[in-house]
């Protein structure tokens, strides 16, 4: 499957800004979508490719700050180059805090915007690089049986063999059986991949990750 190109959302009431954005990403070969309202840019479905938000501080109706928080209370993960023409220090520490890639102060020159692109896009890549490789584990994981499960969650807590037989009531054979078809089924190489795998289930709360009772 082909990857979608990267774009660029540029949420600005300023037309102008808009405009001399949308411009300037157009030239080096970046796809654009302008808004003028945080709500606009909620009611836009974005499609599935790389992207980031070059938000304005200083909107009407609110704060690009407070819609950057907005947006990550509503699990919309999605880099953000913040400007605007007031900024200040107390500004910059909350944005960045936030998770703001970036912080520019108008009038920014075109060569340091382009490069917070850049960053903003390049988180964004990691991190859905990294969300697909969590979604297949989890895939993997659910072709699991309940005991290969309970097995793999309990050997990658460190138990030995023998424990893990002795609390699920089995044969140390029946573990190493339920083990290595874990591993096989999973991909994992070594125990320290499984360790990994299991450690990456848990983080995203799946279901049973953390089960290890009978």
């Amino acid at each position: 499957m082909n990857k979608r190109a990267p774009i660029i959302y540029i949420l600005d009431d300023e037309e102008s800004v808009r405009r001399s954005l949308d411009s300037l990403f157009r030239s080096v070969g970046f796809a654009t979508r302008t808004f003028v309202s945080t709500r606009e840019f909620l009611a836009f479905e974005r499609p599935d490719s790389d992207a980031c938000l070059v938000l304005d501080i200083r909107l009407q109706g609110t704060s690009g700050l407070d819609f950057q928080e907005q947006l990550a209370s509503q699990g919309i993960q999605i880099p953000v180059v913040l400007m605007t023409g007031h900024g200040d220090i107390p500004m910059s520490v909350r944005g960045m805090k936030a998770g703001a890639v970036d912080f520019l102060t108008k009038p920014f020159r075109d060569q340091d915007m382009l490069d917070a692109i850049a960053s903003a896009l390049k988180v964004d890549s990691k991190r859905r690089a990294n969300q697909e490789q969590w979604v297949d584990i989890e895939k993997r994981f659910e072709t699991l049986t309940s005991r290969e499960q309970q097995v793999m969650l309990m050997v990658t807590r460190g138990l030995l063999n023998k424990q893990v037989a002795g609390d699920l009531g089995i044969s140390e054979v029946t573990v190493k059986i339920h083990r290595g078809s874990a591993m096989k089924k999973m991909g994992a190489r070594t125990l320290p991949d499984l360790v990994r795998m299991a450690d990456a289930l848990k983080q995203r709360g799946m279901k049973g990750a953390g089960n290890t009772t009978v």
